[in-house]
């Protein structure tokens, strides 16, 4: 590979990465950011599904595990 060949494809992935942070930088202009009672909102909406799902996947673990404890210790 020549050297120019180096050159040129260094220079044109250069190019490529400012068009690239160019693109960033405009679309997160276009992005509509929550507010901040909005976001403490979702944020503890979120927290209390994981701990309800959380729940119900340890109650059925549980009781999963007794069901086949039960019945391997017959």
């Amino acid at each position: 590979m020549s050297e120019n060949t180096k050159v040129s494809k260094l220079a044109n992935t250069r190019k490529r990465f400012v068009r690239f942070a160019k693109d960033i930088k405009n679309e997160l202009k276009k992005v509509i950011w929550p507010t901040r009672k909005q976001l403490v909102n979702n944020t503890i909406t979120v927290l209390f599904v994981c701990l309800v799902i959380g729940i119900i996947i340890w109650v059925l673990d549980f009781g999963l595990a007794k069901l086949v404890e039960a019945v391997l210790l017959r």
